[in-house]
């Protein structure tokens, strides 16, 4: 069974990576274009997408993948990896999760999850250290904000874990929404004064135009959705189907 929920969540990762691939695509694509004008010189790049037929600028000539395969291409590769990755965790996740939630359907715990670990490995962190798209930031200073950035997510993810198991043990004593709240009020005090004690990252020049900026954060939270909620429910729908097989041969 463990080998069959992992099928079906990477499967759950591949399909929602699909999805979220075509709304980074439509929605996420036009504010990188906007920004890579900007970096480039272009004043009118925040208003249009850049024009195949028209000269390249010397920083894109020396691009050792076009921007078009970037968009298209490598923009999907790298989606289908992280949901399928994601998707394989999940199935994981499930595996030690079901039956130890209380007397859930598969779907809603798989559903719980999906939620739970969205907060936790992207909302939070995103909260304290938004995406930025090309022209922002400094070029010195990208090591030390990736480490940031997945530094908080280790913690934040850690924390989680820990509420998780806490929340688990406080419900056998003081019932199951009670030992949530308690559980998340507990994740959001400690994570709350580990992203107060961390460093703060503001690098957006004050001429950068914000709603190419706002585009940009919004699309990226959009994507974040679009392949959670499309993984929870493909994966939950998934698991329960695999779930109610083997309890009908077993009967």
């Amino acid at each position: 069974m463990m080998k069959t929920l992992l099928v079906r969540g990477m499967l759950a990762g591949l399909i929602a990576g699909v999805l979220a691939f075509g709304f980074a695509y439509a929605f996420g694509e036009p504010s990188v274009n906007a920004a890579i004008g900007l970096e480039s010189g272009d004043g009118h790049a925040h208003s249009h997408s850049h024009d195949a037929s028209a000269p390249a600028p010397a920083a894109e000539e020396e691009e050792l993948v076009p921007r078009d395969i970037q968009s298209t291409l490598g923009l999907l590769t790298g989606v289908l990896v992280y949901g399928v990755a994601i998707g394989g965790l999940l199935s994981l996740a499930f595996a030690f999760a079901q039956g130890r939630l209380g007397a859930l359907r598969p779907r809603v715990t798989a559903l719980l999850l999906t939620a739970g670990a969205f907060a936790v490995v992207f909302l939070v962190p995103f909260l304290k250290y938004p995406a930025n798209p090309p022209a922002v930031g400094q070029p010195g200073t990208i090591g030390s904000r990736t480490e940031l950035y997945f530094g908080f997510v280790a913690v934040s993810l850690l924390v989680g874990i820990f509420a998780t198991v806490f929340g688990r043990k406080l419900a056998d004593r003081v019932g199951a929404w009670n030992g949530f709240l308690l559980a998340a009020a507990g994740y959001l005090v400690v994570i709350g004064v580990v992203a107060w004690l961390m460093p703060s990252v503001d690098e957006v020049p004050a001429t950068f135009p914000a709603s190419t900026l706002w585009s940009f954060r919004t699309a990226s939270v959009g994507t974040q959705v679009t392949l959670w909620l499309a993984l929870g429910l493909a994966f939950g729908a998934f698991a329960e189907k695999a779930l109610n097989r083997r309890a009908t041969v077993a009967a």
